[in-house]
């Protein structure tokens, strides 16, 4: 039951993003802006009102949709605002839907904890309050767009060296995605059913990872910019490997360090990865974001079911180590990365 839930959010929420990307790329679609979160709010808020397993399934793909649909447009206009610093912006972008991740099922708790299960309907207020902020912008955010987008109309077809720059972009960010996944998967079966560790102690793990995450990807963003994006992504994909391994080794508190800091450097690239993929595909800055944010974080998804075939057969520890290994590989595929390309933006280091 939980499973089909989990598989209809993942499905129309980042999957599916690539095909509202292209959709972006064909025409401008700037009134997905304000509609978006609406629509995202509008269904969650449904789910504690629904009266059957079914509407409660309609309410997740709606909620769903909601957040696909808002992806690719907002990355491709947050393209436009982010200067010469481009890694640096879209850092302080991304990061909003980190902080909403860590505070939606907060906020939800306290909902249902002080109203009951009919109290997620409030949850349509930040929806409404931010559709109508984003509506009342709307020739602001759309008309960089509309302009870029006449000029993308003018540009020659794809080369050889953008495709395949673009596919080991969506081939790296996957397995970074991958191995992100894995570790917040596997880390409480560790130390849980291996180690026979407090369930409580895993769970602060896994919490360390993720604001450790999400404060890699804002403080690593202005390295990127300084340094240039390749550079910075193989040197964070490299570093993630002993980072894990000293992870595996420690003890106590230097558990929560080596863990908090393989998270913030793992992690760090983000936002990164969009903007190269931007910069790769300027004709198809909708594409390039759909793959990158949503599709890339479904297959990293998909591949922890992968992770657990392996557990099931070479145990818990086999899976684990596989993780570690996974920035290695993605590290190699940086090495034959070609970035910038002579059809990136100027500002693509």
């Amino acid at each position: 039951t939980a499973g089909a839930i989990l598989l209809s959010a993942n499905l129309t929420s980042s999957i599916v993003q690539p095909a509202f990307g292209y959709l972006s790329d064909r025409r401008p679609i700037g009134w997905f802006l304000p509609l978006a979160p609406f629509i995202a709010c509008l269904g969650l808020s449904l789910t504690g009102l629904a009266s059957s397993y079914f509407l409660l399934i309609l309410c997740v793909i709606l909620s769903g949709f909601g957040v696909a649909s808002f992806h690719p447009e907002g990355f491709k206009t947050a393209y436009f605002f982010t200067g010469d610093k481009r890694a640096t912006g879209m850092a302080i972008f991304a990061v909003g839907g980190n902080l909403g991740i860590a505070l939606g099922p907060i906020l939800v708790l306290a909902l249902v904890t002080y109203l009951g299960v009919k109290g997620t309907a409030a949850m349509v207020l930040p929806g409404i309050l931010i559709g109508m902020l984003l509506y009342f912008h709307m020739s602001m955010l759309s008309n960089p767009v509309e302009l870029a987008h006449k000029e993308a109309k003018k540009k020659t077809p794809l080369s050889r060296d953008q495709k395949n720059s673009f596919l080991l972009l969506v081939a790296i960010a996957t397995i970074r995605s991958w191995t992100q996944f894995g570790l917040l998967a596997y880390i409480p079966f560790y130390y849980i059913d291996h180690l026979k560790g407090n369930p409580l102690y895993a769970g602060k793990l896994v919490s360390t990872f993720l604001m450790a995450g999400a404060l890699g990807t804002l403080l690593g963003a202005p390295f990127a910019d300084r340094w240039g994006h390749k550079k910075f992504l193989a040197t964070t994909l490299l570093l993630s490997f002993p980072l894990l391994l000293l992870f595996y080794k420690s003890s106590g508190f230097m558990t929560f360090v080596s863990l908090g800091v393989a998270g913030m450097v793992l992690i760090s690239s983000f936002a990164l990865t969009t903007v190269m993929a931007q910069a790769v595909l300027p004709q198809h800055l909708g594409m390039a974001s759909g793959m990158m944010v949503g599709f890339t974080i479904s297959a990293g998804g998909i591949g922890v079911t992968l992770l657990g075939i392996i557990a099931d057969t070479w145990g818990v520890l086999t899976a684990i180590k596989s993780i570690f290994a996974m920035p290695l590989i993605a590290f190699a595929l940086c090495l034959v990365l070609k970035y910038p390309l002579r059809q990136s933006s100027p500002s693509a280091r």
